[in-house]
């Protein structure tokens, strides 16, 4: 695996005016991997090519609809995850807890209200 570093290394160079095979022996790189970069539009970064569909995907409303009535509160994954089994849910509860984790975070939460007070007032 080629480094960031070396990828703005092989920008430098070219600029510079090297070929592709000095470019490739000072990086330590083969000459197709240096033409290949210097055709791409920026620095290679990993994508998954289709999302995948859970088993979870039928039951995301339902869950999204039932900690939505619930808020304030929070709905803990054990109790959501004997609902979802009675609608037919075949998963586990990994999946069922990054799915409320990915919620959770995603929620605004309430700013704390902080206050001071002299000392021996707030007895």
């Amino acid at each position: 695996m080629i480094t960031d570093e070396v990828y703005v290394e092989i920008e430098v160079l070219r600029r510079q005016g090297l070929s592709l095979r000095r470019i490739a022996s000072e990086v330590g790189c083969s000459v197709n991997t240096v033409r290949a970069h210097l055709a791409a539009p920026g620095l290679p970064r990993y994508e998954r090519k289709v999302k995948r569909v859970t088993k979870l995907a039928p039951f995301e409303a339902h869950l999204r609809e039932r900690q939505a009535a619930a808020h304030p509160n929070w709905i803990p994954a054990t109790v959501l995850m004997r609902e979802i089994i009675a609608l037919g849910y075949p998963g586990g509860t990994s999946q069922l807890r990054a799915f409320l984790h990915g919620m959770k975070s995603a929620a605004p939460q309430d700013p704390v209200v902080r206050f001071e007070t002299a000392p021996g007032d707030q007895m």
